[in-house]
């Protein structure tokens, strides 16, 4: 990864995206190369961090995040707002 990491810096990138690379992994590939790197699930030693706002609202409960617990369960409240809904019109 360090090889690859230093390729993409020599090529003129602007930042690599490190998504759920170990944190041990992402702090050292962080302090050996000059390119900024962005964590998604690597830890916090990237130089910065992004969070999907899907993941932390819940709205993938099929999908068992590792990187963040959901805040929120918006996949079932948009359900049940949708079947409301949908049963308000078939009642008319």
């Amino acid at each position: 990864m360090l090889a690859d990491a230093e390729a993409l810096g020599e090529a003129g990138a602007f930042a690599i995206v490190l998504e759920l690379v170990t944190p041990p992994v992402a702090r050292e590939l962080t302090q050996r190369i000059a390119v900024p790197t962005i964590g998604i699930g690597a830890g916090t030693d990237c130089d910065g961090q992004i969070l999907v706002t899907p993941d932390l609202l819940g709205m993938l409960p099929w999908f068992n995040l590792k990187h963040v617990k959901p805040r929120l369960n918006a996949a079932e409240q948009m359900r049940t707002v949708i079947t409301e809904w949908k049963q308000s019109i078939l009642t008319k």
